[in-house]
């Protein structure tokens, strides 16, 4: 007998039809002999109807009464859940995130998780009761509800995983596991057995949406193990487990891509110290992420290019504020492109293997893909090309790592 988290997503409870299946798969697991918590999520779109509720009196909404209104979704599935289970002869119980009492801090919608008290959860278990949980949610030290942020229903599924020391995380979704990249773009990519935490962080932060990446940095902290599996279809879906855990490292385990770069380059800035700060500090004052920044080396030893990449959505805003600084600095120009897109390789692989690179250069090139940028780390290598490329760019460098071959 195991303890299994189980977390079903939106899409999975899209529906009463949808939610009674998702009875039939937890039932299934019971019978199984396992005991189960089960992590919802709201009906798919009830979190954008909420939203356009609340923005419809003001935008931006009051946050704390924000959050009151975002975690009644997650609330209505939890009861009808437990409906469906008992219906079919499951004993069950439901928690909204207060009631389990799943601490969190004070940052409204996009809260982290401090503490779970695991007493009642515990209690239940041992009664033989299903436990359903309100996902995205927890309270504040002063009572006060408070949401995780989009995606945080991950997070709380797998947070639970660690205060109940469980033998897995199971994260329902509508795909059947993590693949090489997209099938919609690859028809050909293949479902992955395995994954490490660090490859799922990196995937995550470049592009890929199967898991929310706070989730798998608690899980990776926490070093449980999570499984990704399609609450449409039966199968083994993609365990993502310790690095230490998989016999056989692949040179690369999939590719990754952003469209929701942009680009931004300050041409002719002084090039002395604290440049790039007063530049990139006026942006990240302003709430703006920044990616992929790139500093040339002067060619005249006076000035030099600036060039970091922010997300799309952010793009006017970020140019009006370095178009500013820019002036106050006296550089020559700003320019901008909001037509870009990042690609990445991603694999554990590359630790010890030279050449990467001047293979995925070389793939590229083969097809007049043209790379406007390039950032590294130990397991990943990104470009960013034209967006007209990416389809193509994606392709080619499956081709060209051979990446439908099981390794």
């Amino acid at each position: 007998m195991a303890l299994i988290v189980q977390k079903y997503g939106g899409t999975s409870v899209g529906s009463t039809e949808r939610i009674s299946h998702v009875a039939d798969k937890v039932i299934a697991a019971r019978r199984e002999g396992h005991d189960l918590v089960v992590v919802v999520s709201a009906m798919s779109g009830e979190t954008n109807r909420l939203v356009a509720l609340a923005k419809s009196l003001a935008d931006p909404p009051n946050p704390r009464e924000f959050d009151v209104i975002l975690a009644t979704g997650e609330q209505v599935t939890i009861g009808l859940l437990c409906i469906a289970l008992e219906q079919k002869g499951c004993p069950a119980r439901s928690y909204t995130g207060a009631q389990v009492r799943i601490l969190t801090d004070n940052a409204y919608n996009k809260a982290r998780i401090l503490e779970i008290d695991d007493q009642a959860i515990r209690h239940d278990l041992a009664q033989g009761r299903v436990v359903v949980v309100a996902g995205f949610q927890g309270v504040d030290a002063e009572g006060n509800i408070t949401t995780l942020g989009r995606g945080g229903s991950d997070t709380t599924a797998v947070a639970l995983a660690t205060a109940l020391k469980a033998d897995e995380c199971q994260i329902y979704t509508d795909v059947d596991g993590v693949y090489t990249t997209d099938p919609r773009i690859v028809p050909r990519a293949r479902r992955l057995d395995r994954l490490s935490f660090e490859e799922m962080l990196e995937m995550a932060s470049l592009g890929s949406k199967v898991l929310q990446i706070r989730s798998v940095e608690f899980a990776s902290k926490y070093n449980v193990p999570i499984r990704v599996l399609s609450s449409f279809e039966d199968g083994p879906g993609t365990l993502i487990v310790p690095e230490d855990s998989i016999m056989e490292q692949a040179l690369i385990s999939g590719i990754a891509f952003n469209k929701d770069e942009a680009k931004i380059t300050v041409l002719g800035v002084p090039d002395r110290p604290g440049i790039a700060h007063q530049i990139l500090g006026v942006v990240s004052s302003s709430n703006i992420e920044v990616d992929m920044i790139i500093q040339n080396i002067a060619h005249d030893g006076s000035s030099t290019d600036f060039t970091f990449t922010v997300h799309r959505n952010d793009f006017k805003r970020a140019m009006a504020l370095v178009q500013e600084k820019a002036q106050e600095l006296e550089a020559r120009q700003v320019v901008g492109d909001d037509r870009i897109v990042k690609i990445s390789l991603v694999g554990v692989g590359m630790r010890s293997h030279a050449g990467i690179a001047t293979q995925m250069f070389q793939a590229l090139a083969s097809e007049g893909i043209n790379i406007q940028m390039i950032s590294t780390s130990e397991i990943k290598i990104s470009v960013v090309v034209d967006e007209k490329y990416l389809e193509l760019g994606v392709r080619v460098l499956h081709d060209a790592f051979r990446l439908e071959e099981a390794a």
